[in-house]
Formats: structure tokens, sequence, C-alpha cells
């Protein structure tokens, strides 16, 4: 997958329209009437001029997430491959008491294991061995997913040109390294206050979620902007995504790496425009 050139007013549109939801707080039509359902470059190019004005007002990048690992979700959508996003530093609420609804439009929440890098994969043969020994420690997480789109009605050039249909995420404290597990040995529960809603294993995410860092690895290099030490890898869903709407407790259990707890506030306030 390697960036092109695709048509700049059709960008500038689609650009636009999804600031207008983030300033406004509510949801809008697609991007794809604008960009294409198949134009990975053009849906690329939005994400990336949306993520460099985030930037320019101060945000912080603190890794990537990982989408589309599921083949059931990959069919759904016609596509034979993962997509990617860029994750930012007030994304992280995982030291706050609660999540904060009134920051989301339509969320849900999945399961995920998070890799934490001590290495960049900058360079050379990002090999399942090189990418292994880069990561730090994993531990366990859960994305809270959401869309600009109205009604959820998307395809792939609309969650990849809405950053990968993220929102915030949230990491457990329990760090283990990958000499203590196997993350497609990994099991997964999730519960949405107390009662079962969605479960998986790590091999539900691209048969070990080591093959999806790697294959984010191998992107983000080909895109120019490789992954770096430090950062955080939200490597993909081992599980269905469910509904979390104000005041729901999402709890996740995945084994080894233990539970990460979930809170969200009841919605109170107007959204306001995230600069950083």
């Amino acid at each position: 997958m390697t960036p092109m050139n695709p048509d700049a007013d059709a960008v500038e549109r689609a650009v636009a329209r999804l600031t207008a939801a983030l300033d406004e707080g509510r949801p809008v039509a697609p991007v794809r009437d604008l960009i294409g359902e198949h134009d990975l470059a053009a849906a690329y190019a939005v994400q990336r001029e949306l993520t460099r004005r985030r930037l320019a007002g101060g945000a912080v990048v603190t890794g990537r997430k990982i989408g589309l690992t599921s083949p059931a979700v990959q069919r759904q959508l016609g596509v034979d491959q993962p997509d990617f996003g860029v994750l930012f530093a007030d994304m992280d609420v995982s030291a706050e008491a609660e999540v904060p609804s009134w920051r989301l439009l339509q969320p849900k929440a999945e399961a995920e294991i998070a890799f934490v890098l001590k290495e960049d994969l900058a360079d050379g043969d990002l090999d399942a061995a090189r990418v292994r020994s880069a990561v730090d420690y994993a531990v366990a997480a859960l994305e809270i997913v959401d869309s600009r789109i109205a009604d959820w009605d998307i395809r792939l050039t609309d969650t990849v040109a809405d950053n990968a249909s993220s929102g915030l995420y949230v990491l457990a404290e329990r760090r283990l390294g990958l000499d203590e597990f196997e993350p497609r040995e990994t099991t997964m529960r999730m519960y949405a206050d107390d009662v079962p809603v969605s479960e998986g294993a790590g091999s539900a995410c691209l048969g070990d979620p080591l093959n999806a860092l790697a294959w984010l690895a191998r992107t983000a290099l080909e895109f120019g902007d490789p992954l770096r030490a430090g950062q955080v890898v939200l490597s993909g869903a081992l599980g269905p995504m469910v509904p979390a709407p104000p005041g729901t407790r999402i709890r996740a259990e995945i084994s080894s790496l233990g539970e990460v707890t979930a809170t969200f506030s009841e919605k109170s306030g107007k959204p306001e425009k995230r600069d950083a």
C-alpha cells in the first residue's frame, strides 16, 4: 500500500465534512460520496490532513491503532487487509475516573492487546522476529471506537478517512513481556454492567496480534511515518465490539494480562473541539 496523489478538492471537502462533525459535536454523512468507496489513497490523505491540523494545534502522537483485523469484518467491507489510525495523548483516558462520554458521539468498546515499543521500527527487514524484539511490554486495553459518520454507515474509505473510527482508549496497569505470554494464545471475555457481551481470542486478530503489529510496522514505514520507541499500538479487537452508552461499565478479561475496566460517565456538558 503506497500513498498516491488523490483528487485534492475531494480530499479537502471530506476533511471539511469530518471537521464539522468534530466542531459541532454531531455525526455527518459518509464521505465516500466525495472520495469513492475504494480509493485508499484519498482516504489516507484525508486522515493525514486531519492529523496535520491536530498536530498544528499542539496535539501529541502517542501511537497507532489497527482496525479491520477480523476476517469477518474485512469480508463485510470488501477488503483483504487491515487499516490504521493515529493515537493522540488526549485519547488516553486510563487515568480518568470515568470515560468522558461528552467527548463521544456513537461510542462502542472492544477489548484488545496493546503493545508498547522499546525500539524504533524504522528500517530494515520488519519480519516477525524483528517486530517481536521491538516490543517492550503488552497490556490489556479497551479501545473506545467512535464514528463521526451518522449511524455507523461506513465503508472502507469512510472509516480510514475518519482516523479508523478512533475515539479514546484505556490501558490496564499490569505489564507483561512477550517472554511471559503468547498473544495469539490469549482468550477474552467482555462484560457490560456484568452481563457477558463479547468473547474471542488472540487468534481472531489476524491469527496473532503480533501479525497485526508487523503489518502496521511495514505499512507505517511505506507511508514515511514509522513506528517509534515508546509508542502504543492497539493491535485490533479480540472479539465483537459492543455499544457503550453513557452510564455503562465495560470490563474485559484477557487471559494472562488480566482485567481492564472503563465506566462511561453520564453524558453532560457540551462537546468541545479537541485541539490537543
